[in-house]
């Protein structure tokens, strides 16, 4: 690590431009090749899955995305003259738009059921050539236009549909200004220095950028959702930042003890810089551990995010330096500059609030243990009852067009046109087209089903499907409940003595099997990202105890955050006063994607801030002092750190998109809950506790683990000395007390 640093001090202007080259190259290619994200949740084997394929290969023409134009009169009904004539006018042209399929509309022979009872609400359905993600944006809003345009006084036209969804209006990149912005004013407070300040900023949005652009290429190698970049972009500007900011620390530091602005940004890379490599490589382990559970949708989150986090990294220890250099003492304020003029090289010791706390910690650590447990155990209740489903675009904001279409057909025909079921079959011979003909009498006397369309088959009379809706929303656990109770009691009493093999699909059908195959596979997942990271820091702290805490503190600040996202999302808390919608489920694939992140991000705090606790320890064999001292000195820029952090990441609840708001406030609460109480609060208290045994590692274990060192090479002799200390002896320096060292 110091030799790369320094050649990149000493070849700084090629650091910089190799840099500015990445960027600029990715960038230019990512745009001349565009996107390619999908958004396909389909999970091989399931039987929403077989529906899926079975009504693709029998019916063509229903491959495209269905979308949905509603008008609403406040005078009249719907069949009157007037309205009549403008919505079939209107019609007419959407059905000649590009990328239109076709248009079923309610005026017509076979389209009563699209009135309502009281005629004043009535819909119409526009199915595209293509699926959603093929569909152009441009070509959406042609839709909209072209609906829009038919509304006058007394009547008013919305449209719903994952096409539809499409022209919400971005809020630009409001978000990423809002949190940028935020910190740049932490970071100008906390070190006083407006170069020092915007050197963090620049090093993460160069490998962010970089990062975006290459998710955008990866999009054309291997499914990527289309929320992968925002997310990649809050993962890499939040830990991108943090990076930098522990360096510039560090290489802060160095100057006030006299080092040269070379020795002092080659030893920030040496020491700081491999606990970033150390944090970044835990982040990387626990996105990653997404592909063990083959979901193709979720692969490509986690090679996007991972390579995000990769490219923060490299430029925190290589590009940073460069830049360390360029601005040369500038790093310091002008007062600091004074100082170290005036008075010469002095260390730098902890003192102010950081120094109280450290000490305070020590003096009450079981009655603080206590209280962070407390707050912790409070704020995961909710997770509890977290529930897994649709959320649907009845969760929009009330404002949008997709929203108010969802509300009038819920309240024109009932929630379940929002989301109705699909029957699929394959049909052999005269007795299985006489049962379906029956299964109409069946399902509609089922509990839960409020209309059902007739049989429908192909052109060759051997697939058939029917629609069944529910009388609920999509969202709602009765539906997933109908979905249940249709395939386990009410299709196998209909097959039987027939070849019928219905599979039951539709939006709540294909997110409930989505939802249960993660859910069987996420114990795996969560065992095997844990046991990784906990490997990374046996090898890396020599202890056994380090990573069991760490395990235990990652898996409570999960909780924690799902307990808030539950209350927010789920519960509605506050939703609709963020601009977020309304009260739904959890969408089944952000559990995982959330536990790798939040299980990523929160190791980072702990690698900072034990690694100067480890690096004491070795000098002083010490462990009161070695936590005092390591909390005393990271406490702060482990705070600016998480400020910056927090302020990023609750940023991006203004992108206006639900899902990448839910992952902002998640990260958000798990960042302060893991600065705030567990790794300032709770962890140095029990470390305080356990004393000395803290740093045990069994010896036949020390002797086989490879060496993985944080702490810099100077510190590895002290530990070679440090591990001969018998057990005798740590129990004796266990039982001193903890007012024996002046804190």
């Amino acid at each position: 690590m110091a030799a790369l640093a320094r050649w990149c001090v000493r070849h700084r202007l090629v650091a910089v431009l190799l840099w500015l080259a990445a960027f600029g190259g990715v960038t230019a290619a990512a745009a001349a090749a565009g996107t390619a994200y999908s958004n396909h949740y389909d999970v091989p084997g399931t039987e929403s899955g077989r529906a899926a394929q079975l009504l693709t290969e029998g019916f063509p023409g229903l491959a495209g995305d269905s979308d949905t134009v509603v008008w609403h009169t406040t005078d009249g009904t719907v069949r009157a003259h007037g309205v009549e004539r403008t919505m079939i006018r209107t019609l007419d042209r959407i059905a000649g738009l590009p990328g239109v399929a076709s248009v079923t509309g309610p005026y017509g022979r076979h389209g009563a059921h699209r009135i309502s009872a009281d005629g004043r609400t009535a819909y119409a359905t526009v199915t595209f050539t293509r699926q959603t993600e093929d569909i152009g944006k441009s070509e959406a809003e042609a839709v909209v236009h072209t609906a829009k345009a038919a509304e006058r006084d007394g009547l008013r036209v919305e449209l719903g549909g994952s096409a539809i969804g499409l022209t919400a209006s971005a809020r630009g990149h409001t978000a990423e200004a809002v949190g940028v912005g935020v910190a740049a004013v932490v970071l100008f407070v906390a070190f006083g220095s407006l170069a020092a300040s915007l050197l963090p900023i620049a090093t993460a949005l160069v490998g962010v950028g970089t990062a975006y652009a290459g998710i955008g290429l990866l999009g054309h190698v291997m499914p990527v959702a289309d929320f992968a970049p925002m997310l990649g972009l809050l993962i890499g500007l939040g830990v991108g930042i943090d990076y930098a900011l522990f360096i510039v620390t560090r290489h802060r530091r160095g100057l006030k003890r006299g080092l040269s602005v070379t020795e002092a940004a080659t030893n920030a890379v040496a020491t700081t810089g491999r606990a970033v490599v150390f944090a970044g490589a835990t982040v990387c382990i626990a996105l990653l551990g997404m592909l063990i559970l083959r979901l193709s949708f979720l692969n490509g989150v986690a090679v996007a995010a991972s390579l995000t986090v990769l490219l923060t990294v490299a430029a925190a220890v290589t590009l940073l330096p460069a830049l360390l250099s360029y601005i040369g003492p500038r790093a310091l304020s002008r007062r600091e500059r004074r100082t170290l003029a005036a008075q010469g090289p002095q260390p730098e010791v902890p003192t102010g609030l950081a120094a109280r706390w450290s000490a305070f910690v020590e003096r009450r650590p079981k009655l603080l243990a206590s209280l962070a447990v407390a707050v912790i155990a409070l704020l995961a209740l909710p997770t509890l009852a977290l529930r897994l489903g649709t959320s649907d675009q009845g969760n929009d904001p009330r404002t949008s067009t997709t929203r108010a279409a969802y509300d009038l057909l819920a309240e024109g025909f009932g929630p379940g046109v929002n989301g109705p079921l699909t029957l699929v079959t394959r049909v052999d011979g005269a007795a299985d087209k006489l049962a379906l003909d029956d299964l109409d009498t069946t399902l509609r006397a089922t509990r839960g089903v409020a209309a059902v369309t007739p049989v429908t088959y192909d052109s060759l009379g051997d697939t058939a499907y029917l629609t069944v809706v529910p009388d609920s929303a999509p969202q709602s656990q009765r539906t997933s409940d109908l979905v249940d109770r249709l395939r386990t009691e009410v299709l196998p009493r209909a097959q039987t003595g027939t070849s019928l093999d219905l599979a039951v699909g539709g939006v709540t059908a294909s997110y409930d099997d989505f939802a249960d195959v993660i859910v069987g596979k996420l114990p795996l997942f969560v065992a095997v990202v844990i046991g990784l990271g906990c490997l990374l820091l046996l090898v890396a702290f020599r202890s056994v105890g380090i990573p069991l805490k760490a395990a235990v503190m990652n898996v409570a600040a999960v909780a924690a955050a799902f307990g808030i996202v539950v209350a927010v999302f789920q519960w509605g808390w506050g939703s609709e006063l963020l601009g977020l919608g309304r009260a739904g489920p959890i969408e089944p694939f952000l559990p995982v994607i959330m536990v790798s992140v939040l299980f990523g991000l929160s190791m980072d705090y702990q690698v900072f801030l034990v690694s100067r606790m480890y690096e004491e320890w070795l000098e002083t064999g010490d462990n009161r002092r070695a936590v005092r001292v390591g909390l005393a000195e990271t406490s702060r820029v482990i705070n600016s750190a998480a400020v910056i952090m927090i302020s990023v990441f609750l940023a991006f609840v203004l992108s206006g998109d639900r899902v990448i708001a839910m992952f902002g406030i998640a990260l958000a609460c798990a960042v302060a809950l893991d600065a705030f109480v567990l790794r300032t609060l709770l962890v140095p208290a029990l470390m305080h506790l356990l004393g000395a045994a803290n740093w045990w590692l069994p010896a036949w274990l020390e002797r086989r683990l490879p060496r993985l060192s944080i702490e810099p090479p100077e510190c590895r002799a002290a530990h070679e000395r440090l591990a001969e200390v018998s057990v005798a002896e740590l129990r004796e320096e266990q039982q001193h007390d903890v007012r024996d060292i002046p804190g």
